[in-house]
């Protein structure tokens, strides 16, 4: 299962009403996968959000050591792929790391996303949970 920054946030802030559901689903013992600009994009949101900083960014650090969740480093091929993506589907308004999770998931025929964000139903490409 692919990990959106959206079903992040929701674990890891308990104020998001949401949070118990991404709990469970985030807490199931089976191997997890997520990116780095799921990374980069949960900073900012934490961020924009009035987050604490330091317990985000200790959550993130617990994350990348978690045996159960696999980081994916985006490197330059698949930078430019979400971008094509992107340029491809200009109706919807996908940011680059949505773009990078459904490249990422259908070059690893990943089938499912923990995603709170509509973007991913409305890729229609996979199963989403909740």
């Amino acid at each position: 299962m692919l990990i959106d920054t959206s079903g992040l946030l929701c674990y890891h802030d308990r104020d998001q009403a949401e949070h118990e559901l991404a709990t469970r689903l985030l807490e199931q013992p089976s191997r997890k996968l997520l990116h780095n600009y799921v990374l980069v994009e949960f900073v900012a949101l934490a961020g924009a959000r009035t987050l604490p900083r330091k317990p985000a960014l200790d959550f993130l650090n617990a994350v990348l050591k978690h045996p159960l969740v696999e980081t994916v480093w985006v490197d330059e091929r698949l930078h430019l792929e979400g971008i094509e993506l992107l340029k491809r589907r200009m109706d919807k308004e996908y940011s680059l790391c949505d773009a990078v999770s459904f490249v990422v998931m259908e070059r690893l025929r990943i089938k499912r996303a923990a995603s709170f964000d509509q973007h991913f139903r409305q890729y229609g490409k996979f199963d989403v949970l909740p």
